[in-house]
């Protein structure tokens, strides 16, 4: 479980396919990798992976097939930027959401515009996925704990600080990238318990 607070970003050192699904090894420099060990979990980009190796500032993380179908770790190279969380722990203080790192689908960013000091990101989504996008309610965006401002079907919009901006990816994204999108878990719970949803 995570919170969508990014303790650091880091940097694709290496990304091998092997047999259909990828491994891929991570420098995290401004990560303290020191109370993580093999097994644990760390969101990569949002995406909850298991580290099977540690080197110094490096981790190894194996990555499925599913995975790779369902999120943008597969389009990632060496160099590029990923946000990165470790796992929760009892007692560690909620600043986001909880954030279980099982991303739904890839979202477009459509618009990026000006508000004041910060600036508003619109995303598209699925159909399917839209119906959990409530207006006041979260959502994870590459890892990132946001509150959506708005709702327009398909379509929804958050606003990001000049901090988040400065210490995620998400101030790199240009119109047309995807991103990972984790809708609310609490929205899934709700919709299972009433049945109302249409699967």
């Amino acid at each position: 479980m995570f919170t969508g607070i990014i303790a650091a970003t880091g940097t694709v050192a290496a990304s091998e396919e092997r047999q259909g699904d990828m491994v891929l090894r991570i420098a995290a420099p401004g990560m303290d990798l020191r109370g993580i060990k093999v097994g644990d979990s760390i969101a990569v980009s949002g995406v909850c992976l298991t580290a099977v190796a540690l080197n110094g500032d490096e981790f190894t993380a194996d990555v499925s097939a599913e995975t790779l179908g369902l999120t943008t770790l597969g389009t990632l190279v060496v160099g590029d930027t990923v946000n990165l969380e470790a796992a929760l722990m009892a007692g560690d203080a909620l600043g986001g959401h909880l954030v279980s790192g099982h991303v739904d689908e890839r979202a477009v960013l459509v618009s990026r515009t000006p508000d004041a000091r910060s600036e508003r990101f619109e995303f598209e989504v699925s159909e399917q996925l839209s119906r959990y996008i409530a207006r006041k309610g979260s959502v994870c965006i590459d890892g990132v704990s946001l509150t959506v401002n708005n709702v327009n079907d398909r379509q929804f919009g958050v606003n990001l600080i000049p901090h988040t901006m400065a210490s995620t990816t998400l101030g790199q994204l240009e119109c047309g990238d995807c991103v990972n999108i984790e809708a609310d878990m609490l929205a899934r719970y709700v919709e299972r318990i009433t049945g109302n949803g249409s699967d």
